[in-house]
């Protein structure tokens, strides 16, 4: 009977050793995300922090916000100046219709001057004066055109001042630049952001990738696009799959990473892979991961 329940149990184990190869994952890793550090482009106080880590963000949500005091200051002061040189264009233009109308009188008189010394009835002189008057004006109308284009450019510079000043002030509002989760905050509310560094970690958690490793005798088995069978935890004893994609495979050899443990396994080379998944909430950064080709 002894001898029976034996032969029972060894067969037994080597059934299940058989299943455990027949269903044994081919590659290990950890997930992982593609995080992106969102940092202000501005320097200035931090007047108000927008979110909170965890919290699920869509594009164009906003992060946080800047304190915009001196650059409104520097706007109105621009608007202002602005507007004193508006204000000299219409004076000049002003000054420019005036000297007109009084050009066509006095064109009026040349006329009629130059008719009554073709008459004997007035003198070259008389004439050469009032040419000399037409030409004295038509040089005070150029001096003015000169002003106004002159002004032109002092506006076209306060107008480009003006869009660098709406430039900062619409960068003073940190925006999300697409969906994705909050995993650190760098600042707080009330500290100051300095321009080029990073104000949030975020990442978009709904695509995540298990980055695993693979023999060179494994290679040939795998390729872009092919689908696998993910697995991670579920229980202590039991896994949870998941449907994935291979998106990359690593061109170079490298040797196994340090977290295998014995030397003999260390001193392998192996090659990394990434597998694409669509994340249902279960799957977490950092978490062990394991996948069937």
């Amino acid at each position: 009977m002894k001898i029976k329940n034996a032969l029972i149990l060894a067969v037994t184990l080597i059934v299940a050793a058989c299943n455990n190869g027949e269903d044994g994952s081919d590659a290990y890793g950890n997930f992982e995300a593609t995080d992106k550090l969102i940092s202000s482009e501005v320097s200035g106080r931090v007047i108000q922090l927008a979110v909170e880590e965890g919290q699920e963000l869509k594009e164009g949500d906003l992060i946080a916000l800047i304190d915009t005091t001196q650059l409104v200051i520097k706007r109105n002061q621009l608007i202002a100046s602005r507007k004193a040189s508006q204000s000299k264009t219409d004076q000049v233009k002003a000054s420019i219709e005036v000297l007109k109308a009084q050009k066509g009188v006095l064109m009026k008189d040349v006329t009629r001057v130059y008719n009554m010394y073709r008459e004997k009835a007035a003198t070259s002189k008389q004439v050469d004066d009032l040419q000399g008057q037409v030409h004295v004006m038509e040089k005070q109308l150029e001096g003015y055109y000169t002003q106004i284009e002159s002004i032109k450019a002092e506006l076209g510079v306060i107008d480009a001042q003006l869009a660098e000043i709406e430039d900062q002030l619409h960068r003073c509002n940190l925006m999300m630049p697409s969906e994705g989760t909050v995993l650190q905050k760098f600042v707080e509310q009330g500290e100051m952001a300095v321009m080029g560094k990073p104000v949030v970690k975020v990442a978009d958690l709904n695509t995540m990738f298990l980055r695993a490793f693979v023999t060179g005798s494994q290679l040939p088995e795998i390729q872009i696009g092919q689908k696998v069978e993910v697995r991670f935890d579920k229980t202590e004893d039991t896994n949870q799959t998941i449907e994935g994609t291979i998106s990359w495979i690593s061109s170079s050899a490298e040797f196994t990473p340090k977290i295998v443990q014995t030397k003999e396994e260390r001193v392998d080379l192996v090659y990394a892979v990434k597998i694409a998944i669509e994340n249902d909430g279960r799957v977490k950064i950092g978490m062990p991961g394991e996948v069937k080709f």
